[in-house]
């Protein structure tokens, strides 16, 4: 399938996600999310697939909502913003937060609003040195979506999410690192490299196991410990009955490193 906003390649186990409108900062559009679910879908359908990694093209990552979208500069901004939420964004997250392997996301540049909050929605974030995170939402005056008021508080802790999203100054890529917004800051030219390392680590992993550990995360957020773990006696019980730990375990006796095949 040929797309025209991103870029989506497969390269063995591991998928590349691109956001590729660099002349407007890799900005989202509803054509954008429409293919990028496209994308999604096409993860989905393929069982070969272990890792997928979201990058931008050029210079940015995403700088968020593309302000001068005909769909959004309407006279009617209201209705338009809340039909793009509804009707491309959350449907977008939605399908990458349930999918059962993992996402790297690779942010390369400036990942500012909707970008920002994209970026966290995925599994592993690394930045390039360069990179920067904007809450950008208030300096038009509109309130951060895309998940970022259930994630930032998550990640960061409340007064920190707070102080990010109602100054929307930018945090630099070693800040974020530091602050624990993200998993790690890199040389901006190692970027690639060190993404495409650690998807292929986790696609040769246990997939079955990673999903269920992102279920568990989940879940965590609105359980109490005895729910917790009853679903952590549950899933185990599943990752127990697995090809991979049969594996895992014979390696461990053997004394050699495991080969998983995500079953």
């Amino acid at each position: 399938m040929t797309f025209e906003t991103i870029e989506f390649r497969v390269d063995g186990e591991v998928a590349w996600l691109t956001l590729n409108r660099p002349e407007r900062l890799n900005a989202f559009c509803r054509p954008m999310l429409a293919e990028i679910a496209e994308a999604l879908d096409q993860v989905v359908a393929e069982p070969a697939l272990r890792a997928l990694i979201v990058t931008g093209a050029e210079r940015a990552f995403s700088a968020g909502q593309d302000l001068t979208e005909p769909a959004i500069a309407t006279a009617d901004p209201a209705a338009a913003v809340a039909e793009s939420l509804d009707l491309f964004y959350h449907p977008v997250l939605e399908r990458l937060h349930a999918l059962k392997l993992p996402v790297v996301a690779a942010v390369n540049g400036i990942a500012a609003g909707a970008g920002a909050n994209f970026a966290l929605n995925c599994d592993i974030v690394i930045a390039a040195a360069s990179a920067s995170f904007i809450q950008a939402f208030t300096r038009i005056g509109l309130v951060p979506d895309c998940g970022g008021t259930w994630l930032l508080p998550r990640l960061v802790g409340p007064a920190r999410a707070r102080a990010l999203m109602l100054l929307a100054d930018p945090l630099g890529a070693a800040e974020a690192e530091a602050w624990g917004l993200i998993y790690k800051a890199v040389p901006d030219e190692a970027l690639h490299a060190e993404a495409e390392a650690l998807a292929r680590r986790l696609a040769a992993g246990p997939t079955a196991a990673y999903g269920m550990i992102k279920q568990a995360l989940d879940a965590a957020a609105s359980h109490d410990l005895g729910r917790q773990l009853d679903l952590e006696r549950e899933l185990q019980s599943r990752a127990a009955a697995s090809d991979d730990f049969r594996e895992g375990v014979a390696a461990f006796l053997e004394k050699r490193e495991p080969r998983f095949s995500g079953r």
